[in-house]
């Protein structure tokens, strides 16, 4: 009589090769359960319901078949996803946030061996006007630097202020050119604000120092920063009148301001 219905499940514990060394098994001992894959006579992988481990002394996991095409492996997580891939047609390796490659792409390694960071906080900027008597008379001045942006990679740096989008260890440096500084300027000094603390720099007699009325200043600091704390420049020139200048040309190389997030 032929079999009407539903046909019966077909268990078993091990499906393998004629010479039984290349096989997978369910059920190795009593109710484990595991998968584990065998190849030639060894265990090369297991599978649980959490986990997958490679086994071997040369475990290898290959995504792709040498095609033109990309690869990934996606994080999918509660709130957010991310993934890692192969962007074929750059040939770079990218971590990115969602599940789609190369939409946000946070690192990328490229085929000679760099490592580039996209949205990293980094800014450089310029002053190119001379903003004319700003001090001297014992005025403490928060220099703009928003003549020419070079570059602002993470859009934190508003021409002025710097303002960190995450906590961190931040470096710092500028430089700034200043004239018509005259025998009676006998005090200045730039300082390098932040929100948890200031620091100062360049503090001399400005007059002493400076050559043909000029005055050229630099410093650097790593400076630490909470999310949202902001950083920024000022320089004081006293003792005289209010006739201090910023030096400046077409090229804006005399006065810039840069930054970068390092840890």
């Amino acid at each position: 009589m032929p079999y009407i219905g539903k046909p019966p499940p077909i268990t078993a514990s091990v499906l393998e090769d004629a010479d039984q060394d290349t096989k997978i098994q369910v059920e190795e001992s009593a109710d484990e359960d595991t998968i584990r894959f065998d190849i030639a006579g060894a265990e090369v992988a297991t599978l649980t319901n959490s986990s997958l481990v490679l086994k071997g002394t040369t475990p290898t996991l290959t995504i792709g078949d040498a095609g033109a095409e990309d690869a990934k492996i996606v994080f999918d997580g509660n709130a957010q996803d991310f993934h890692i891939g192969l962007d074929d047609t750059a040939d770079d390796l990218v971590i990115g946030l969602g599940s789609a490659l190369g939409t946000t792409t946070h690192m990328s390694f490229d085929e000679t061996g760099a490592i580039l960071k996209p949205l990293q906080p980094a800014f450089h900027s310029r002053r190119t006007s001379a903003n004319n008597d700003f001090s001297g008379d014992g005025t403490q001045y928060t220099v703009p630097f928003d003549g020419t942006e070079t570059f602002d990679q993470n859009a934190d740096f508003d021409g002025t202020t710097f303002t960190a989008p995450v906590a961190g260890a931040y470096l710092f440096t500028y430089t700034l050119s200043i004239q018509n500084i005259g025998s009676s300027h006998t005090t200045g000094r730039v300082e390098f604000k932040t929100s948890n603390r200031d620091y100062r720099h360049n503090r001399v007699n400005p007059y002493s120092v400076g050559a043909a009325d000029n005055w050229t200043l630099q410093g650097s600091i790593i400076a630490d920063m909470d999310a949202s704390d902001t950083a920024y420049v000022t320089v004081f020139v006293g003792g005289g009148a209010k006739t201090v200048d910023f030096t400046v040309d077409a090229t804006a190389a005399y006065t810039y301001f840069a930054g970068c997030l390092l840890v």
